[in-house]
């Protein structure tokens, strides 16, 4: 009788896990256009906080979903959007192309629709929304939180940052930032001259430079740059980082 019990607690645990992880496909409109995404629920009743996951310069892949699918079991509503309507990209020339192919404004107009999209959920706490997003895609959530005022918390790693003193006084999200000591395209200057601009604002601000780190260490695909030391302790800065600033 114990040992059935046991198995089925097991069970449950099992089921629960593949319930947070599974997405819906979903759209939602931006502007005139259409966008797609990948919906991940947790499990248990809402409403819960929600973040916006957004992708690197090679798209909607199966490492972003796996993102996605990890903030749906720490007890979020995360949403995956798909800025490049479909394509994913492997080849760093392809990746390069597409990302160029990406206006800015669309990007950001794409991310709104995203938020508007969760805020307008019943599972969803609409006064707690975040964002998260990797190389690209840190910097379109940053963006995102110079765009949207509603915005609770952003995760920004290794994305480009605002210079615009007008745009950083645009932010009312908390800030996560994590970021490569040896990234010759975000450096460590370019990192300082953001933080520095948002404590003269007294914003809540966490940023940490990883000295012997590259752009895209958290990523293992990333075999010449993976630091998987560093990724781990990221990680667990996100986790810490979200669950102050959109679970209370």
């Amino acid at each position: 009788m114990r040992r059935t019990l046991l198995l089925f607690s097991l069970c449950a645990l099992l089921t629960l896990t593949v319930h947070a992880a599974e997405p819906q496909s979903i759209s939602f409109p931006s502007g005139t256009e259409t966008v797609h995404g990948l919906l991940y629920l947790p499990s248990g009743q809402g409403p819960h906080p929600a973040i916006v996951v957004i992708h690197e310069w090679w798209g909607l892949n199966d490492w972003v979903k796996q993102q996605a699918a990890d903030l749906a079991r720490q007890g979020y509503v995360s949403l995956a959007v798909d800025l490049y309507r479909g394509q994913v990209a492997t080849d760093p020339e392809v990746a390069h192309e597409l990302m160029r192919g990406l206006p800015q404004d669309r990007g950001v107009r794409d991310l709104l629709a995203a938020t508007s999209y969760l805020a307008g959920r019943k599972d969803v706490a609409a006064d707690r929304i975040g964002a998260v997003g990797w190389c690209m895609g840190g910097g379109f959530a940053v963006q995102l939180a110079v765009a949207d005022p509603q915005l609770r918390a952003v995760a920004i790693n290794y994305g480009s940052l605002p210079t615009d003193p007008a745009s950083i006084e645009k932010i009312h999200a908390a800030v996560l930032g994590n970021f490569g000591g040896l990234d010759r395209g975000i450096t460590p200057a370019d990192v300082n001259a953001f933080e520095s601009a948002l404590k003269k604002l007294n914003h809540p601000t966490n940023i940490k430079i990883y000295p012997d780190a590259g752009h895209a260490f958290e990523n293992p695909n990333n075999t010449a740059g993976y630091r998987a030391q560093d990724a781990k302790d990221a990680e667990q800065r996100m986790t810490t980082f979200f669950a102050k600033t959109l679970k209370r």
